[in-house]
């Protein structure tokens, strides 16, 4: 079995982590969230709307004003919505999982023994050429 091979179970193994599993609950509840859809789609929308009053010959900046106020109303909504709160908690527990992975790839890549790496701190992602992951 190659290096390559080998990732792939890690990757498989990777979903079955607490931390992926909160992260795919979080977004299959939000794919089903019928109210979160709806403001999503009318976000995009709006954004729509945004881009063909932005891009008229003359453009009208108090309708581009009340269209970015909407905008950002909407966004305000959703990011601030229950789902919406826990995906990005999920999302930014992976996210570090995902760093910390990183940084045992990168340090292995370097010549350094991949299972003294410590997860990164203050946001290192061990990719400095420097960096053996352990910051």
């Amino acid at each position: 079995m190659d290096c390559i091979d080998l990732f792939k179970k890690a990757a498989a193994a990777m979903q079955t982590d607490p931390r992926y599993l909160e992260l795919d609950a979080a977004r299959r509840m939000n794919d089903a969230d019928e109210e979160l859809q709806k403001m999503i789609g009318e976000f995009n929308l709006q954004r729509l709307d945004l881009n063909r009053a932005s891009a008229e010959a003359e453009p009208d900046s108090a309708r581009i004003a009340e269209l970015n106020q909407k905008i950002n109303d909407l966004y305000t909504q959703i990011i601030s919505s229950e789902g919406m709160v826990r995906y990005n908690a999920a999302k930014s527990e992976c996210e570090a999982m995902v760093n910390h992975i990183d940084a045992i790839i990168n340090t292995a890549m370097n010549g350094g023994d991949p299972m003294t790496v410590q997860a990164p701190q203050g946001g290192c992602t061990g990719s400095c050429a420097s960096c053996s992951g352990c910051h």
